[in-house]
This record gives structure tokens, sequence and C-alpha cells, in this order.
């Protein structure tokens, strides 16, 4: 009964600052079978000193190299716990590729298949916005906010908040980080993500007016001081550009052609579909939910397509739909690709480290410590 859902590839704007040279053309050329077969044969060759992740939005074409799939928190903890491994290829994005650096060893080297691999999101806010929107704050409240980031988010953000006070949050324990910062506090500013941050306020039982909207681009974030001053949590305007194309609509369609259908759906949608839709969750708790449901289940899911088609072949005895058949798929995880795997692996086997990510130590000090903060909690 599984089904698969259409995929076609977007091209949202992004504000990328980092670039890679071109693949080589040798790699480009290849034929399919040609590259997997030296995939698999430099796996083998490479052995213990390589483990390669694959997160959960990742394309069949890689997670089938991959030897642990999940969620970027996930992966990283896995990464650190390879304590052994010199090697660990992330097939992810490139701020899941800095966590891993900040969690595993001086003697591990972090790999990002290809450098373009960002994030539309994390690049919504940079360290020196965040930095502009702290002082600002600063200036027109009695006492400072807990700063929460996101774990989609650069390493320098990461290392804001521990330096501040604050932590990080994954969509699994955003509830929990909030409840901390609120016994360390009085407010909270959590970035980059907007929708997450509202659902998990209204979660708690929050309202529209104890929160306001930071948008980096408007000045004093397109707001007013006695806003600000009455809000409990501080929203960044920032969002997922794919999670964005689910709708309200689109729930109460899919209800209409499937009366009996569950809808589940990512906290990084915008409220109104979560208020419509069951459940909602981080894409672990999406693919456990639905693996550990009964045969003859029917889900319809608003997350990223290669994650629901994945869930529509390995859950063949149930009814599997994506919310949107036309959604664009996340084009920055669709830059890895089996050529620039297969490169990877390749120049690791003549002794060459590519596209090695790291982060500064002093940056990775204060990121841990906000690491940390939420992996005590969690």
């Amino acid at each position: 009964m599984g089904t698969a859902v259409a995929e076609k590839e977007c091209n949202p704007i992004l504000f990328e600052r980092h670039f890679q040279t071109s693949l080589p053309e040798v790699y480009q050329t290849l034929p399919e079978e040609e590259i997997d077969s030296r995939i698999g044969e430099a796996k083998r060759s490479l052995g213990s000193s390589l483990v390669i992740l694959g997160h959960h939005y990742q394309r069949d074409e890689v997670i089938k190299f991959a030897d642990y799939t999940g969620d970027s928190l996930k992966l990283s903890q896995l990464a650190a716990s390879r304590k052994e491994t010199p090697f660990i290829v992330f097939c992810g994005v490139h701020f899941m590729a800095e966590s891993a650096d900040i969690l595993t060893g001086p003697h591990q080297k972090v790999i990002l298949p290809d450098l373009n691999a960002g994030c539309s999101m994390a690049d919504m806010a940079a360290i020196d916005q965040v930095e502009e929107c702290w002082y600002l704050l600063l200036e027109n409240l009695t006492t400072p906010p807990i700063p929460i980031t996101y774990m989609n988010s650069e390493a320098a953000l990461k290392a804001f908040c521990g330096k501040n006070g604050g932590l990080v949050c994954t969509s699994s324990n955003a509830t929990k980080t909030f409840e901390w910062a609120f016994k360390e506090g009085e407010k909270i500013l959590f970035f980059p993500d907007e929708h997450l941050g509202r659902n998990t306020a209204f979660k708690m039982g929050f309202q529209e007016d104890d929160l306001a909207v930071w948008n980096p681009h408007r000045e004093l974030g397109g707001t007013t001081p006695e806003r600000l001053q009455r809000a409990r949590i501080i929203l960044w305007k920032g969002c997922c550009s794919v999670h964005m194309q689910f709708t309200p609509k689109q729930v109460l369609e899919v209800r209409e052609r499937h009366p009996e259908i569950q809808v589940i759906v990512h906290p990084e949608c915008r409220h109104e579909v979560v208020e419509l839709a069951d459940e909602d969750g981080s894409t672990e708790y999406i693919v456990r939910r639905v693996k550990e449901s009964p045969p003859g289940s029917q889900w319809v899911i608003g997350t990223e397509p290669h994650l629901v088609n994945r869930l529509a072949h390995e859950c063949s005895d149930k009814l599997v739909l994506i919310l949107n058949p036309s959604i664009c798929l996340c084009a920055t995880m669709y830059r890895i690709d089996p050529p620039h795997l297969l490169w990877i692996l390749e120049n690791l086997l003549k002794d060459k480290v590519m596209n090695q990510i790291t982060v500064p130590e002093e940056t990775a000090s204060w990121a841990r410590t906000a690491l940390d903060r939420m992996l005590t909690i969690s």
C-alpha cells in the first residue's frame, strides 16, 4: 500500500558562504553502476577508519552507503561515539557537519562531500545580525533574554548562546529547553525558525500577545520597545523553505479524500498547519511513529519528500502519502550525490582529506557549552 511521492527540485534564494571548486570532470561522467561499485570498494578498503552518516532528508542513492541514518543531533552524537574512527563523512548540510566537528575529538576529521550543501534557514540568521539584535534588546529590556538557537544554525550562533547563558534545542526537545530557559530568566530570544518557536510557545500555553517577531532587515526588528517589553518570547523571522510549502488547505483536502487518514507534520510548518494536523514531531518521531503503527494504517506526512518516499517504500503494509505531492525537495541537501561521495572516498584512499569542516576552537568551546546544557536536560 506504500505510495511513492513526486519529487521536484526547487531553487530557493539562499545566502550561502561556503563554496568549493567544481567536482573533477572525470567524476561527473561516470556511469551510475561504476560509481556504486567504486564507492563500495573504497568503503571496504577504508574499513573501520571510516563512518558515513546520512541525514533522513538525503537521497536514497546516498543513503544506501550510510552506516547510520538519523536527524542532525542523532548523527552528531553517533559521530562522537565513534571515538576511534578518524574519518567521518557527513552526508547532510554544513551546520550538521559543524556540530559533528564540535562534538568529536581533535584526532577526528569531519568531511562534507559538497561544501555548497548549506541550509537556507540557517543562513537567515547570521552572527552579526544576532549580535545587533542582542545589543538592541539590551538597550530596550530591563534584563537580557535567554538565547536559544535551533540546531539548524551555524556554529557561531551556538557559541553565542553558550557565551550568553543560553543553549541549543532540537525539534524534539524545544519544549524542555524553553522550560529550562524560563527558570533562568523572564524572556527567550529564539532563532532562526519562527515557526518552531511559535508552535512550541503555543503548546506551552502562550498566546500570540506573548510573542514578538524580530525581522533582522527592519529597524528595531520591525517591532516596538513596548512590544518587546511585553513579550515573553521573541521569535526570529526565519523559516524552512521546504516546510513552508505545506498549507492548511492541503490538510483539509487530504482529509476529504481520505477520511480515516492521520496527518503528521514537522513543527517547522506554520502554526495553522500544525493546528490542523493530528500530530507533529521531529523527523525521528515521524519515522518511529509511522513504522510502529499497525499494518493498514494511513498516514499523510508534512516533511521533506525523500523521507516520505523512503517511509512509503519501507512501510509497504501502510498507506503513506505526502501532504503536498508537488513539493520541492531540499535543494541544498540534494547537492550531496554519489559522484561527490566517491570523490571524497577515493581521495581518502590517497591520504588526501577533502572538504574538512573545522570549527575554530574558541567557537567550538562555547558551542559545546550550549550543546552540553541541552544534553543535560534532554
